[in-house]
């Protein structure tokens, strides 16, 4: 949870008018604004939900895109239950899936272009695509390092490997093409993980957190953050009740652009629950059914 700054108290002194205006008179002139002050802090926004769908409960969610036809792409993680599935929103009926390839990989990210479907693994440096209609295997990357998230701007990668560092890639060759530090008020921020394209704005889950920043794709820097804690404490409520109560692992983790309406798709680790929300300044495309990765 992010502090919240206590409010600074004022204090009222009475004075008569002839001595304020005297006191004033004897003022220097305001010192310039800082930097820090110029640059505002991010705003703080909270999501509201406008539906909720069911989610499986054995899905360790690591990739998360919505595919405009009432379907979306989920990626999951942990050695011998990695793959990447297609699931009807409403039902969540699986329609279609296929297993990470490499039997010891603990898979991550995934991200739909140009109708190819990139799976990231974890530790292995190594991502799989695949038709995504048929969800078989077209071809595979090498790259180095981790791989966490993934997702598109429409013509490059953009994928996280939990530092501060965001990496543009190119779909063909997996080659980088840029990288950008994020940062809030000058400091870095570690742990991106799921992440989305959308409105211009990269959105990032940070892991272990219930925060999901956006980043201005050029700066890197942090324009606001989204309180998840909400949803959080219901999908903790509703897994409880059914006697199946969250883990430490089970945190928020999937991000998904619905452009014709202009929402999000919010879900996390085993989450029984997928929720549509609301976020301030981010609107829809009209016509648009696939928008993201």
């Amino acid at each position: 949870m992010r502090p919240v700054s206590p409010l600074s108290l004022l204090c009222c002194v009475s004075l008569n008018l002839v001595s304020l205006n005297a006191a004033l008179a004897q003022s220097p002139s305001p010192a310039p604004a800082s930097a820090a002050q110029i640059n505002a802090a991010p705003a703080i926004l909270t999501p509201t939900i406008v539906n909720r769908y069911p989610h499986d409960r054995a899905a360790f969610t690591e990739g998360f895109q919505y595919l405009g036809d009432g379907t979306y792409m989920e990626s999951t993680g942990l050695v011998g239950e990695s793959g990447v599935r297609r699931v009807e929103l409403k039902t969540g009926k699986v329609l279609g899936k296929v297993t990470t390839p490499l039997a010891t990989a603990f898979g991550e990210g995934v991200a739909v272009l140009n109708d190819v479907a990139y799976h990231l693994t974890w530790q292995e440096g190594m991502a799989f695509a695949f038709d995504a209609g048929t969800l078989k295997e077209v071809g595979r990357y090498r790259y180095k390092g981790e791989g966490w998230g993934l997702t598109t701007n429409g013509k490059d990668l953009i994928m996280s490997n939990g530092t501060p560092t965001l990496v543009w890639r190119d779909p063909k060759t997996f080659a980088v093409k840029r990288s950008v530090t994020v940062t809030d008020a000058g400091q870095p921020i570690k742990n991106l993980n799921e992440l989305e394209y959308a409105g211009g704005s990269v959105y990032a889950n940070i892991w272990l957190t219930d925060r999901i920043a956006r980043i201005d794709p050029q700066t890197g820097k942090v324009t606001a953050w989204i309180d998840m804690s909400a949803l959080t404490r219901e999908a903790s409520a509703s897994a409880a009740k059914l006697g199946k109560p969250l883990t430490f692992d089970d945190i928020p983790n999937g991000i998904a652009y619905v452009p014709e309406r202009g929402t999000l798709l919010l879900t996390g680790k085993r989450w029984g629950t997928i929720f549509e929300v609301k976020i301030p300044g981010l609107s829809g495309i009209s016509g648009r059914g696939q928008g993201r990765r």
